[in-house]
């Protein structure tokens, strides 16, 4: 029998189960959150007269944390409508439901007595065949089954998220030995289709995969940084988005998770007695980390950590670091390192390395004892922790937010560099590694292979059918290209477009490519995608361009810019093929416009889409406003559905409004129900694009015929001013906000017409286009832009 998740019960109410949750509402299962029940009154239910017994204080805990998790920020969940679907309660009231819920998961405390007990009451009220599992990260799995029936056994195993649930994909499924292979099964599929994670399946040894790996990594930092004479902002520069890691570094991550939290893996890790003594070692603590944890130094739980915010002698607040040898606070000041300079013009970080680790600073020697350390420590985790090396580098990029594995790394500098900078390190690597060649290659089919230690062969890493690598197939199946853009053949008679400029930013070379692939799927194909998997979809426009045109005030060539803009995204809609765009990541301005004119939308979750011009101060210039008063004038049913509608899209786009997730844009009218649809893992989307397109040309695709719009005039346009001019007055705008708002009016209403008129799109397309030359002319928005490209910020508000 297919197994369906309905509803999932989640026991424990705090962050992670919180967490846990949001993400299945996000996916349209109820949940049930239950917590203890509090043991005393706080001084508000005392207050209010209330008992122990009242509902309100029995559900408390549980009804607290919900609250957290509604006001979020980011937020956990994808719409604010969508914590409808989770219900509160406690484990003394409500366990007994569990017996209609499908899915039991574990998130109380770090604690094996506490765990055992919770399984013990789950028993008496499970129903056999129900999935339990557990979120713990550091328990061995095995031992939370010693005393439960083999029921409970067989489906029970170790389901460790990672948070934020919703921002990082890593879920690792660690089975036991009496955990049926179906169940596994079901948890590893359960977890990529649905719920979008990358799904690891990991040994039950100390820490598991990431976690494991992740750590080490920290800890040899901590060890080395002092050696090196490095202070911590040093560190954190060298080790973020330099070398393709989050922002937030080494200390700043340290900091967010706690220290307590990094200390007890790492305790944990050194007091199992898995690890040869060279190893071992690194997880021991150095004396300034005992010393940060006997303070109380945790991160930001504790208000200060490696970071602390004090108040400077301006009385301004200033993050000071902490200086590791006097363990005082201090501002540190910005270091140079040579070495990074020679990596400015290398954009992806997977490029670096080879760079990073030849340089004569002290940068260049962490990189060299840094990866020594990480490559020579991963070697011997094959197969200790995972049979394949591809699910270590699937680990460490979902679960740390590393752009690329230690084995990718240790490709990108070469095999024998690796053992190499491992000696240098103080380290061997494990023997199995010195006679491969490549950790991973890809094969014609335009499949990624990795070295399968226990074969000594090339294995295919499975599950690929199920989705399309544009970097695995651009060697072979591209058909054309440009600098900023290329069109793949994706087989079947589909082809993509991949935008491939500095931030997928949308320039005349871009628009080139869109037209060249236009031109080829009407004459040889049956459809176009058109999709990327870089960080962002688009971030919008040229300002650059833009920009030049405007200060020389080159109006023709910039009136015919916009214009060839505008008619590609009428081509995107108006072609005689099918065409799909699949957004992910930041979309804006130019970006949205694209997406809004597409046949459908295969839309990633983590999309993050809005019109946002009038941050620069022009309004949308390729399409955005006219396609909003389209979409709005299908709704024109009365009256007061016209203004609400009007208004709807006048704020969304005046106000610069980004979705927060592919779901808020169905709210926003960005994303359009019914039509377009929502894909929870982007791994999947190429490919689901794909068949979206496949599917309506095999279902007789037949290019659309051009729309009229009806627009309200003046009829619509005094609201706006009354609005405008009240914004105005009460300080909350600008002259030159005003401006612009009025300006975007005016072009919404259809111009200063007399009456409800029926116009064409292009007619709003030569209105727009003429407000947003109009827009370029002012001083105020020659000056914004200026200000958006020395910031070298995206086109948003």
């Amino acid at each position: 029998m297919k197994r369906r998740i309905k509803h999932v019960t989640v026991l424990g109410s705090g962050i992670m189960g919180s967490g846990i949750a949001a993400h299945f509402a996000n996916i349209g299962v109820q949940v049930s959150l239950l917590d203890i029940v509090p043991f005393e009154l706080n001084e508000t239910e005392q207050k209010k007269g209330l008992t122990k017994d009242d509902k309100a204080v029995r559900n408390r805990i549980a009804s607290e944390n919900f609250e957290k998790l509604k006001k979020a920020s980011p937020a956990l969940l994808y719409s604010p409508k969508f914590a409808e679907r989770i219900k509160v309660g406690n484990f003394d009231d409500d366990l007994k439901k569990i017996k209609d819920t499908d899915w039991i998961i574990e998130v109380v405390v770090e604690k094996l007595d506490i765990k055992k007990s919770v399984y013990e009451k789950i028993e008496q009220f499970r129903k056999p065949g129900t999935l339990v599992s557990s979120n713990t990260s550091g328990i061995p799995i095995h031992f939370l089954i010693e005393g439960r029936s083999d029921d409970f056994k067989k489906y029970f195993a170790g389901t460790h998220f990672f948070n934020p649930v919703r921002y990082l994909p890593l879920l690792e499924v660690i089975p036991t030995p009496d955990t049926d292979p179906e169940v596994i099964k079901f948890y590893m599929e359960y977890g990529a289709k649905f719920l979008g994670k990358t799904t690891v399946l990991a040994k039950d040894t100390p820490a598991f995969i990431a976690n494991r790996i992740g750590v080490f990594s920290m800890m040899d930092l901590l060890h080395n940084v002092q050696k090196l004479g490095l202070n911590v902002s040093d560190v954190d520069k060298l080790t973020g988005p330099i070398i393709g890691r989050p922002k937030s570094a080494t200390f700043r991550t340290a900091d967010v998770v706690g220290l307590d939290t990094l200390v007890m893996v790492a305790n944990g890790v050194r007091q199992s007695g898995a690890e040869a003594n060279d190893f071992n070692n690194v997880f021991a603590l150095p004396d300034y980390i005992q010393k940060m944890v006997d303070n109380k130094w945790l991160g930001s739980k504790t208000e200060q950590g490696f970071y602390k915010k004090v108040k400077g002698a301006d009385g301004k607040s200033e993050i000071h670091g902490l200086n590791l040898d006097t363990l005082e606070y201090e501002l540190q000041g910005k270091s140079s390192f040579p070495t990074l300079e020679l990596t400015k013009n290398i954009d992806k970080p997977i490029d670096r390395f080879k760079v990073l680790i030849g340089g004569k600073d002290k940068a260049g020697e962490l990189y060299r004892k840094s990866l020594g350390a990480l490559f020579a420590y991963v070697s011997h985790k094959v197969p200790e922790i995972s049979d394949e090396v591809y699910k270590i580098d699937d680990a460490m990029r979902a679960g740390f937010g590393w752009e690329n594995g230690p084995f990718e790394i240790w490709d990108a500098v070469g095999v024998q560099k690796g053992i190499e900078l491992a000696k240098e390190a103080g380290y061997e690597v494990s023997d199995w590694v010195k006679n491969v060649e490549s950790f991973y290659k890809v094969n014609e089919d335009g499949q990624s292979i990795f070295f399968d230690k226990n074969s000594g062969n090339y294995s295919n890493i499975p599950g690929q059918e199920s989705f399309i690598l544009l970097d695995n197939i651009r060697k072979n199946k591209t058909l054309w290209s440009n600098s900023g853009s290329s069109i793949e053949d994706l087989g079947d008679g589909i082809i993509n477009f991949e935008i491939r400029s500095k931030m997928n930013s949308l320039g005349g070379e871009v628009l080139d490519g869109l037209n060249r692939a236009i031109d080829l799927a009407e004459k040889e194909y049956d459809g176009l995608v058109i999709g990327n998997q870089g960080t962002n979809f688009s971030v919008g426009a040229n300002l650059a361009m833009i920009l030049m045109m405007a200060i020389e005030q080159d109006w023709d060539d910039l009136n015919m810019a916009i214009a060839y803009f505008q008619k590609s995204m009428m081509r995107v809609r108006y072609s005689s093929i099918p065409v799909v765009v699949a957004p992910h990541g930041m979309t804006l301005g130019g970006g949205c416009e694209m997406t809004m004119h597409a046949d459908r939308v295969v839309a990633a979750a983590e999309t993050y889409i809005g019109l946002v011009e009038t941050g620069v101060g022009v309004i949308p210039g390729g399409g955005g406003t006219k396609e909003f008063a389209l979409r709005t004038s299908r709704e024109f049913h009365s009256d007061d559905v016209k203004n609400n509608r009007l208004r709807e899209a006048f704020m969304n786009i005046a106000m610069g409004k980004v979705a927060t997730s592919a779901y808020e844009a169905y709210d926003m009218g960005i994303l359009e129900k019914g039509k377009d649809v929502v894909v929870v893992d982007k791994k999947r989307q190429i490919m689901t694009a794909k068949m979206m397109a496949k599917s309506l040309a095999e279902h007789g695709y037949t290019q659309p015929i051009e729309q009229t719009v009806k627009v309200l005039g003046k009829d619509a346009l005094g609201m706006f001013y009354v609005g405008t001019d009240q914004m105005l007055t009460g300080n909350f705008i600008s002259k030159h906000d005003k401006l612009i708002a009025d300006k975007l009016a005016n072009v919404l209403v259809g111009g200063n017409l007399s009456e409800p008129t029926v116009v064409t799109e292009q007619y709003l397309l030569n209105l727009e286009r003429e407000t947003f030359l109009q827009l370029c002319g002012e001083r105020k928005t020659l000056e914004r832009i200026q200000f958006m490209l020395q910031k070298g910020k995206p086109l948003r508000n």
